[in-house]
């Protein structure tokens, strides 16, 4: 068994948490600030904003799919482990990094997306549905680097 090639495969595990799970705090923080200024104003209004506001927080979750399936393929869950070269620790290293990455990006440009469609049920509640589509588009992308790196990781023979 290669040493490096479990470290190359536990760091992929790693960075699909760590970057995507930093992301979602970050988004769900910024969309937080801006809910918590209309439920100072309308407590009514609590409900909509939290859901907007959690939004953000999916691409955590993600990550936290992706780095389970990971440990779990590389025997770190559930069975010894794996003997892995350099080479196939690459490979799940990469395999990792688009939700890592993706997930990243997009939880810090859907948490101020968020926070403007928090700014539009503050003032029209009614267009609740509408104000949903903008973030809901962001998490668009997240899907996809969450799809690639399953396919990917999934794909990789060990």
């Amino acid at each position: 068994m290669s040493e490096l090639g479990m470290v190359y495969a536990l760091l992929g595990a790693a960075v699909a948490v760590l970057l995507s799970g930093t992301g979602s705090a970050i988004g769900v923080g910024i969309a937080g600030q801006a809910a918590a200024g209309v439920v100072t104003e309308d407590p009514g209004k609590f409900a909509k904003v939290l859901i907007v506001q959690l939004l953000p927080g999916t691409q955590g979750l993600y990550g936290l799919l992706i780095g389970f399936i990971t440990l779990s393929k590389i025997g770190v869950l559930g069975g010894g482990l794996a003997d892995l070269s350099v080479q196939t620790g690459l490979l799940i290293l990469a395999a990792c990094l688009p939700i890592g990455v993706v997930g990243l990006l997009s939880a810090i440009a859907q948490g101020k997306t968020a926070a403007a469609s928090i700014g539009i049920i503050a003032k029209k509640p009614d267009q609740f549905g509408k104000a949903m589509l903008f973030p809901a588009m962001v998490e668009t992308y997240a899907i996809l680097a969450l799809l690639i790196s399953f396919l990917s990781v999934n794909g990789i023979q060990v």
